[in-house]
């Protein structure tokens, strides 16, 4: 284990541990937590804004997108906050509950995002390639049901964490955290059934839709009399999803890989670079302001809302 570690022996004593990071690095991770919490709040505000005012948007679909949004919101209101302080006092001077609820939450909200994701990948697969059955396979109510399954599922996969004491403040992160040497078989599950097999469903979902897609394509060009209007699908609408989808999995693929790697091998950890792991947790922490952003850029239904709302802001001060 790499020098700095917390272990379950010397866990209490590592809550006040400082990291002995360069003012610059400090400075960095520092900015890289303001710039992630204020986008992810302001940004993911926007987005359930967007939703609930927009009749284009208002779609059962896009319940995974408002369930993804408040998982975002999660950990920029708690978690993180902490995390900032804990940078500050170059320690975590908050105590041992703030520190158990803290990565509590951090892992409720990563979890939750995975299996937003994979209902969002899934809905748009049925609704491209089930067209027929789509309507009775996500009514609103059975949309809803879902979502409250996706956050059942999430509370689920991280209640054990409370038992197995997995949760730890890492110094080199400035954070309460899943500690990946605890037990590598609940590692390894985490990783396994939390992200690369939701990330295999996800994938194969896209990947349907783009040869659906492309066919529709080909068989347009074949018949010209057929109108684009045909398909099923925005296509624009598609590829704004397809785009979450693949930065959650660039931010979040390194620590899970570090993961994986541990837990089929704990000496593995000692020669995992520090700078890679850092780096790791912060761009995964990051992913959560992205969101909105992407939205934004490539829905123009949410662009036009967002220039709506903050028009509407701009009016009342």
């Amino acid at each position: 284990m790499e020098p700095g570690a917390p272990t379950q022996k010397n866990f209490p004593g590592d809550l006040q541990k400082e990291a002995d990071y360069p003012t610059w690095m400090v400075s960095s991770l520092t900015t890289i937590l303001v710039v992630t919490i204020s986008g992810d709040i302001f940004g993911n505000l926007l987005v359930i804004t967007s939703v609930f005012r927009n009749k284009k948007l208002r779609k059962a679909g896009n319940a995974f997108v408002v369930s993804l949004a408040v998982a975002d919101l999660l950990v920029a209101c708690y978690p993180y906050p902490l995390v900032l302080l804990a940078i500050f006092n170059r320690g975590w001077k908050m105590g041992h509950i703030h520190c158990q609820l803290s990565g509590f939450f951090m892992g409720l909200s990563v979890i939750s995002s995975v299996f937003n994701i994979t209902g969002i990948a899934v809905n748009r697969y049925c609704y491209i390639c089930h067209r027929s059955c789509y309507s009775r396979l996500f009514s609103n109510t059975s949309t809803i049901l879902y979502v409250g399954l996706v956050w059942t599922l999430a509370l689920a996969a991280i209640l054990p964490n409370l038992f197995v004491g997995s949760l730890r403040y890492d110094p080199r992160v400035f954070s309460c955290t899943f500690s990946q040497s605890v037990s590598s078989l609940y590692t390894l599950t985490i990783v396994i059934f939390h992200f690369f097999l939701p990330i295999s469903v996800v994938s194969f979902c896209y990947l349907r839709i783009w040869m659906t897609v492309l066919n529709i394509r080909h068989r347009v060009r074949l018949a010209r009399t057929v109108q684009v209007q045909t398909w099923p699908y925005s296509i624009h609408s598609f590829i704004t999803m397809f785009v979450v989808f693949v930065l959650f999995a660039v931010c979040w693929g390194p620590l899970n890989i570090i993961g994986l790697l541990v837990a089929l091998s704990p000496r593995l950890e000692a020669s995992i670079p520090h700078w890679f792991f850092v780096s790791s947790y912060f761009m995964a922490y990051f992913n959560s302001c992205l969101n909105a952003v992407v939205y934004g850029a490539l829905n123009k239904n949410f662009r036009r809302e967002y220039k709506r709302i903050v028009l509407n802001i701009f009016q009342m001060t």
